[in-house]
Parts: structure tokens; sequence; C-alpha cells
């Protein structure tokens, strides 16, 4: 049996397959070896329900943020097998799983927009062009970090609407000094950032916090899936949080950039699935 896995920055999704069904399915909390030690990683697979499945496991498939780094592969690689010892196992990176769950072995552009964001075409087969992804700090245009960021500024700055500052206000208690805090000081500060797409996603009826997003959409299609001179061959593909809950706004940036938008989902769970039982 195989136990394929795919991990965000909030959550990780694992999934019991054979050929033809999932057998069980469990939730772990998010796994980035870029953030969190090899003992961290142990401890949240150790202290969860994975470990009755040890005797089931041939394989494990992993796939992260943060795994296309050789020292973060063998980070995952060590972490997993404390408890699946004896399978084989596979760490990929999450822009592979993209790329698969969307994709499937059909050529195409396969993009991530959740907590951050990245890109690449593939072939069907491999990725064969990316254009790199630089992380919260620099980059993740159009991830929900990107977007959160851009918010709290104009919030901290006095620069949104009137109402919207107003409203924001008296649902949240944010001040420049509980920003930095918990940007500078605090475990995984994307995580915080991130944490205000509800409040922007609740008001997205607002000019101002539709024209947020769909600028940073803009930025992500014009600095990274314009870089392919396969995309306006193929379709675009788009997985992840922002992607699914601001579809509209989305469907109407890849338009409005000549683009032809392919698939939009969630997340790449299903999707890894299929492909690892061969149905797409």
């Amino acid at each position: 049996m195989i136990l394929v896995a795919d991990s965000g920055s909030t959550k990780t999704d694992w999934k019991l397959i054979d050929n033809n069904n999932v057998l069980e399915t469990i939730h772990t909390e998010g796994i980035n070896p870029f953030h969190q030690r090899k003992e961290d990683i142990e401890k949240i697979i150790t202290t969860s329900a994975l470990t009755t499945l040890v005797e089931n496991v041939e394989e494990v498939y992993f796939y992260g943020a943060g795994c296309n780094f050789p020292e973060n592969i063998r980070t995952m690689q060590n972490a997993v097998r404390t408890t699946f010892y004896d399978a084989r196992i596979f760490v990929e990176h999450d822009l592979l799983a993209a790329a698969r769950a969307l994709c499937g072995r059909s050529a195409g552009v396969a993009c991530i927009l959740g907590t951050g964001s990245n890109s690449c075409f593939f072939d069907g087969k491999v990725i064969v062009q990316n254009n790199p992804s630089l992380g919260y700090i620099l980059g993740d245009e159009g991830g929900g970090v990107h977007i959160g960021k851009k918010f709290l500024r104009d919030f901290l700055y006095k620069e949104l609407p009137h109402s919207l500052q107003q409203k924001f206000d008296k649902e949240y208690d944010v001040s420049v000094d509980t920003v930095l805090d918990n940007i500078y000081n605090k475990y995984l500060p994307n995580r915080y950032i991130s944490g205000f797409m509800k409040f922007i996603s609740a008001n997205i009826e607002h000019p101002y916090m539709h024209g947020l997003v769909y600028e940073s959409f803009y930025d992500f299609i014009d600095m990274h899936v314009t870089k392919y001179n396969q995309a306006e061959e193929h379709k675009v593909h788009f997985v992840g949080s922002i992607a699914y809950n601001f579809k509209e706004i989305l469907q109407k940036v890849v338009i409005d950039s000549g683009l032809i938008l392919g698939t939009v989902i969630e997340q790449p769970i299903h999707g890894l699935v299929l492909y690892h039982q061969n149905k797409i």
C-alpha cells in the first residue's frame, strides 16, 4: 500500500491508498523543513494516528514546501523513516505535487496560490521550467502572505478606506507593536500574516479589497506565468486556498492577461491520489 502526503504551511493531508481505493485519511499540522527541525517533524508524525498504519505502508510519497533542497529532503526522509522504517520513502517538492495533481500526465502550466505561491511549466513528466519563488519576504506574489502584507501595511499606515479601517480596528486587536512582535519575534510569521485573509475574504465585495486581490494576482501572472514561452499555448491551472476562494477574480485576471484558465482546485491531494493510482 502507498501513503501519499501533501503538506502545506498549515496542515498535512495523508492518504493510504491501494490501486482502487482510499483506505484511510489522516490530517496533521503543516510540515516545512525550512522552518521546523527534524525532531519537531518526528513529533508531529509519532503523536498522530499515522503510527497505526506502519505495518501496511510499503511506500511513502511526501510532497511539501521546502522539499526541493537536498538538505531539506534528507531531513524529511529521516523524520518519516523514524516511523515508517520499512517503507521506501520519496520526498518531492510541493510544486511537483501541483503539477501532477493539476496536469496528470499532460503538459500545462501549474500554479500554486495558497499561503505562498509558485509556478512551473510541466511537460507531462517533469518540470521543465520554473520561475523561482522567493518566499514570503521577497516574493510569493498572489499568495495569502503577499496579499496580507499589503493589507496590513495599508492598515498600519492608515491608507485603508475609512469604513474598512474602522471595521478592522473593531474586529482585531492589531497595532504596530503587535504586528512587529508577531512578525519578528514569534513562530511562523507567514501563518500570522496570511491569517488576515479571513477578513479580506469576508469583505471582498468592497472595491478596495477586490482591487487588492486583483492586483496581487496580476503581479503573479505578470512576474511568473507570462515568463513561460508555452503559457499562451497551454491551459494555466491553479491549486491552493487563495486561488480557489477567489476564483472569480483569478479568472478575470487570467482572461485579461490573454491566457486560458484550466482547472482551479483547493487541494492537490485528490489529484495526487488519482495520479498514484494511474487514473490520470
